[in-house]
């Protein structure tokens, strides 16, 4: 629970460099995620280029983060690889959810950039990534070592909580 609570939108990054066994144990995070029926069409980009990372600056109105980043990982879904049609949103997004919270867990400072539904930026997304046609991106996770603190954070709201119905 540790993690959950402290998980924050961090968008400022010191320059060191995050390493190699840490970014797999993220990714392993992503596909740890539960999928509708098992399906497992999640895939990841793992994105180090300072180049692409500023594209996608440009074009996204929220990413500004990425121009500081180390690394950044597309979470995508393979719709050809699709059995449940429209679930690819959930299982990108508990994958996502899921690595939020494992950089967290390895000290590391992250901040969800989300991708679909916005199709100026999908579009632009799409391109400079080079997904094939049948590949949705859902989100862009930009990840670094923290440079700025948040303190951890308790959201939940009684009123919000319903039993039985609503």
């Amino acid at each position: 629970m540790k993690e959950i609570f402290e998980r924050r939108s961090i968008r400022k990054y010191t320059s060191e460099k995050i390493e190699a066994e840490k970014i797999k144990k993220i990714v392993k995070a992503g596909f740890a995620a539960p999928s509708c029926g098992n399906q497992r069409i999640n895939h990841f980009i793992i994105i180090k280029n300072k180049e692409i990372l500023n594209k996608i600056a440009d074009i996204h109105g929220y990413a500004e983060a990425l121009r500081e980043a180390d690394t950044a990982v597309a979470v995508c879904a393979n719709l050809e690889e699709e059995l449940y049609q429209g679930f690819w949103v959930q299982d990108c997004a508990a994958a996502a959810e899921n690595m939020l919270t494992e950089a967290v867990h390895l000290g590391l400072g992250a901040v969800w950039l989300g991708v679909h539904p916005k199709e100026r930026i999908i579009k632009h997304i799409n391109s400079i990534l080079e997904l094939p046609e049948k590949v949705k991106a859902l989100a862009i996770i930009s990840l670094g070592y923290p440079e700025e603190e948040k303190e951890a954070s308790d959201r939940y709201e009684e009123a919000k909580v319903h039993f039985d119905k609503w």
